[in-house]
């Protein structure tokens, strides 16, 4: 365990730009606020405009003067994220947080077909990353945190049925999604090892942390009755969102990080200041690795130029 760490150890940010996906609430929103109060300009990468421009107006509040903005991503629409590295993104990047995502979810596709967990979880993040590989290169030691799950220990990734159109579990797809996420920062690390790059990428998870995530999918199939379940697991049990960053923050901001680290709560996981995470073995597998980055590389379109 990282004695201690919380956000008042975060280092000064000021003259660094961070792109946060999935900033309109949760986890994103207060990785967004805490690196805005350190100095940091931020954009909040959001699907809504209603919500993304709510939470960038949250965070003026609680921090005067806090450099931020919304921009519109929709990781679940290849198009949009293509939209946004074209038209959106800064020319310079030093710090993506690759936070967005969902849970658990009834079987559903993306816009381009794709099983939605692993669709929006993995690809659409892998996409954006290819896509903003220019603008982390040139801000030199730029970092990559990808936010992934204890759960990832749910299942590893079926290569053989990646859409999930075969035997669809919700909890199965999640945990298989989030096994992709560690898998990708894996090879990506791998890559840029080989490369000599010295962008970072690391992945981080918030343990059980009291999000809108759990509740999503039952306000989707409208069941009312386990959306107040779910909600009552997160009075009861999880820590604070709050709590939850601290571990992407520190990913994202603390002196020394290592490439293809994965930091989670300390205590069991679940709970407590940032330390190293237990992983499954086969999400550090060269093999998988490659299997699954040439998958994505053919599904997205996306290349890494030099990796």
């Amino acid at each position: 365990m990282i004695q201690g760490w919380n956000t008042h150890d975060i280092p000064d940010q000021s003259g660094r730009t961070a792109v946060v996906t999935g900033a309109n609430s949760g986890l994103g929103l207060v990785t967004a606020r805490e690196l805005a109060r350190r100095g940091a300009r931020v954009l909040l990468a959001c699907r809504d405009r209603e919500r993304g421009e709510g939470a960038a107006d949250r965070i003026r509040r609680a921090v005067p003067g806090a450099d931020v903005a919304f921009v519109p991503l929709d990781l679940a629409d290849l198009a949009s994220v293509r939209e946004f590295a074209a038209s959106h993104a800064p020319d310079r990047i030093d710090l993506l947080v690759n936070n967005a995502g969902v849970m658990a979810l009834p079987y559903g596709r993306t816009a381009d077909g794709f099983e939605t967990q692993f669709g929006v979880n993995h690809l659409g993040h892998y996409a954006l990353t290819g896509l903003l590989l220019p603008a982390l290169r040139a801000a030199g030691k730029a970092r990559v945190v990808t936010v992934s799950s204890g759960l990832h220990a749910l299942a590893d990734i079926d290569m053989g049925d990646l859409n999930g159109e075969h035997h669809y579990r919700r909890w199965i797809a999640y945990g298989a999604s989030k096994s992709a996420n560690l898998l990708f920062v894996h090879e990506f690390a791998r890559r840029l090892a080989r490369s000599g790059s010295p962008i970072v990428a690391a992945a981080a998870h918030p343990g059980y942390a009291s999000t809108n995530l759990t509740k999503a999918a039952p306000r989707l199939e409208q069941r009312p009755l386990k959306e107040r379940v779910m909600g009552l697991g997160n009075l009861l049990f999880a820590q604070t969102a709050t709590a939850g960053a601290l571990p992407v923050l520190y990913a994202a901001t603390a002196p020394g990080v290592r490439p293809d680290s994965f930091t989670g709560p300390g205590r069991l996981g679940v709970r407590g200041a940032p330390a190293p995470s237990w992983r499954a073995r086969r999400t550090r597998d060269d093999v998988a690795g490659e299997r699954l980055w040439s998958a994505s590389q053919q599904l997205t379109g996306v290349t890494y130029p030099g990796l």
